[in-house]
């Protein structure tokens, strides 16, 4: 009987591990926003499930509710861990994103913007942190983890380091994590791999998007032409160590975002790369 039970054990504990292990290549659905408005949510996801996705992030669900949404996500065997929300319901509509989170079953709800006049500033930063840790600790409460996408523009010059710095230290770990969408990190002119080593621990989610090669790095505008996201490993993106170090400091979902006008066509071109790197 003792047998039994640790046999039992260890199966559940190695499904729980399986479902952490870094190897499936997910998809950031406002990669497709375009023909979500035009060809309509059942069409659009046909073609997710089609690619051989199985996990997918959400960035709002197109005129259905959240258990609608859940429905035609299940429908086709989508699983969604993750989904971002604006930072103005973060502040001010925090209850019904608690319960829109929880309809839809994700494991993680975050945010990719946080809004700041011209450039963002110290005070900015300190009152995104402080709502980001009362969003994460009533998305605790729930099993929910709360996580901020870095844009970009947090890394104005602040003190020894920048305000990217002095967020993670305002934010609890306990209750905020991180996304590093890689682009976003390239493009101010940071190093992807050693941010993920100097936050070992905090990042959980990867946005996977690569950066044309040619264009200029350096700016914290935040924003860069869509135009500019190419398939995975045709840019600049060292992947190789990207990923070592992602596996080695916590990342645990990965997720392809192309925002381009042909991401339709991109994507299969990116899932084998990915999968030529290990990633299912």
């Amino acid at each position: 009987m003792k047998f039994v039970i640790l046999f039992l054990a260890l199966c559940f504990a190695c499904q729980i591990e399986a479902v952490e292990t870094p190897n499936a290549a997910g998809l950031q659905l406002y990669s497709l926003r375009s023909q979500f408005k035009l060809r309509g949510v059942a069409w659009t996801l046909d073609r997710v499930k089609e690619f051989g996705i199985k996990e997918v992030e959400l960035a709002g669900t197109y005129d259905l509710s959240a258990e609608q949404f859940r429905v035609e996500l299940e429908k086709r065997g989508l699983r969604a861990v993750s989904g971002h929300f604006p930072y103005g319901r973060y502040q001010n509509d925090l209850e019904n994103v608690v319960k829109e989170a929880k309809a839809l079953g994700l494991k993680y709800a975050g945010c990719a913007w946080i809004d700041h006049k011209d450039a963002f500033d110290e005070a900015e930063c300190r009152e995104s942190a402080a709502v980001f840790n009362k969003a994460g600790e009533a998305l605790a409460k729930e099993g929910i983890t709360m996580f901020y996408h870095a844009h970009g523009f947090e890394f104005e010059p602040h003190g020894d380091g920048t305000l990217f710095d002095l967020f993670m230290q305002e934010t609890n770990p306990e209750f905020v994590s991180m996304q590093m969408d890689v682009l976003w990190i390239v493009f101010p002119g940071q190093d992807p791999a050693k941010l993920l080593e100097k936050y070992s621990g905090r990042w959980k989610l990867m946005h996977m998007k690569d950066l044309k090669k040619g264009v200029a790095t350096g700016s914290l505008s935040g924003k860069t032409d869509v135009a500019n996201d190419v398939v995975l490993g045709t840019g600049q993106m060292d992947w190789k160590a990207i990923f070592a170090a992602a596996r080695q400091h916590g990342v645990k979902h990965y997720f392809i975002e192309d925002e381009s006008p042909t991401s339709v066509d991109q994507i299969p071109a990116s899932l084998s790369f990915l999968r030529s790197h290990g990633f299912e």
